[in-house]
Order: C-alpha cells, then structure tokens, then sequence
C-alpha cells in the first residue's frame, strides 16, 4: 500500500484544506461527487476540476488545476491510472502540499515522482473511508 497511516492522518488533518477533486463533475452517479461531499461535511474546501468547470456542491469549478487561482492544499484525483500521473506532476507545478490517487488509481512511477518532489502521497485509498477513522 501507498501511503501509511501516519502520511493519511497527515494529509486529512495537517496539511491543509482546500482539495481539488480533479475529475469531479455534477454527475452524481460518479464516486467523486459523493467523496467531495464526505469532504465538505468534515470541513473541508473542494475545487471541483474537470474539462465541463462545473460548480458541484456550491464550489465553482475549473478545467484545470493551473487555471485554480488561489493555494491548493491537497489534489485529490478520481482520473484513470494512465491519466493520474501528469496529474500529479500538475499538482507539484502548482505547489499543492500533497497528492491523494483514489481506490484503484495506481502509478507506482507517479508516486515516486511526487514523493521526491517533497509532497505527501497516498495512492488506492479514499479519503471518505479514512476521515471518519480519524475520530
């Protein structure tokens, strides 16, 4: 596993607020829209990203994440593996402090990268299912 107990404590109570959710969209149905949900009911800001920059749960979207316009915390990405990891080099360009891949989003190669690059990274976990641990 990517990412141990003490890095997913750390991204969801340490390193910031403010999440892009790259990949969220109004689509309910998708897995996203519901995590960014958990997220803003346990405090936090969601920048919805995705191509449409639709507002989703009252946050006005962007297409990108270099078109966000103020600090971005943490990138929480819901994009398929071969997609996830110019996703993480994003994040680092932008100075987010740390870069979350969902349940089934694996790039070994990504992690490394952004690791060395001196973020926190967790990759094939969500955070809806490990906030509520924290307790």
């Amino acid at each position: 596993m990517y990412g141990d107990a003490e890095t997913v404590r750390k991204i969801l109570t340490e390193v910031g607020d403010t999440w892009a959710v790259v990949g969220l969209s109004s689509n309910q149905q998708r897995a996203a829209y519901g995590v960014a949900d958990v997220l803003q009911r346990f405090g936090k800001r969601i920048v919805p990203v995705h191509p449409k920059a639709e507002t989703v749960h009252g946050e006005r979207g962007y297409g990108s994440l270099a078109e966000i316009p103020f600090p971005v915390d943490v990138v929480d990405v819901f994009v398929n593996s071969d997609l996830a990891g110019p996703v993480a080099d994003e994040a680092v360009a932008i100075g987010a402090k740390a870069v979350w891949f969902q349940l089934g989003v694996i790039d070994p190669a990504a992690y490394e990268r952004t690791r060395a690059a001196g973020l926190a990274m967790v990759m094939d976990r969500c955070p809806a299912i490990e906030i509520p641990r924290l307790g």
